[in-house]
């Protein structure tokens, strides 16, 4: 059976409700059967400062999905080489799941800096791109892409960041994060 997997790439530090939004409308837009979580142990674009563990946040996600069955968590960069590369990872999803169709899930902020990802071409290629629209993005040459499918989607301007402060000066990430996500934030005293 030949299946449509949406990859949605990110550190996922921490999942929040925004990620879940996104992933559930890509669903229901029925150009995907499910979606994946794949946590980046590190992105070659972000800095590790306040990256919580890798595992940490791969139990995040999967507090995350637990009751929706079509997400599933994916670990498979934690044994790639560092920084992951999306092309390497697809590479090596292809041929694990020969079956499956990918396409790849990228908010509309990433397609200004597409060009500097390694093999961005043949990675356009070989998956396609859905992107959901991001508050205060320009229009770049792949906006016309065909290629490119732009999705209908809310915007959800909720940053990670912002809720790894809030938890840092003990306020409230209730509504932000999923009720799991947060009790295992809580109980594992991250971003204290």
């Amino acid at each position: 059976m030949n299946r449509t997997i949406g990859l949605y790439f990110g550190s996922f530090n921490p999942i929040h409700i925004g990620h879940l939004i996104i992933a559930q409308t890509i669903v229901d837009s029925d150009n995907v059967d499910e979606v994946w979580f794949v946590v980046s142990p590190q992105s070659p674009f972000k800095k590790r400062a306040s990256l919580a563990h890798e595992q940490d946040r791969f139990d995040m996600v999967q507090a995350a999905i637990f009751d929706n069955y079509k997400f599933r968590v994916s670990d498979i960069e934690f044994n790639m080489p560092k920084p992951s590369y999306t092309i390497d990872t697809l590479t090596y999803l292809r041929e694990k799941y020969s079956d499956y169709q990918f396409k790849l899930i990228m908010g509309e902020d990433n397609l200004k800096g597409f060009h500097k990802w390694k093999n961005h071409e043949e990675l356009i290629k070989q998956t396609g791109i859905i992107c959901y629209p991001r508050p205060g993005t320009r229009k770049t040459k792949w906006h016309d892409d065909e290629r490119v499918q732009m999705i209908d989607a809310p915007f959800i301007d909720i940053s990670a960041t912002f809720i790894r402060n809030s938890v840092k000066q003990d306020k409230s990430i209730r509504y932000l994060v999923p009720k799991e996500t947060e009790l295992l934030i809580k109980s594992r005293k991250l971003y204290d």
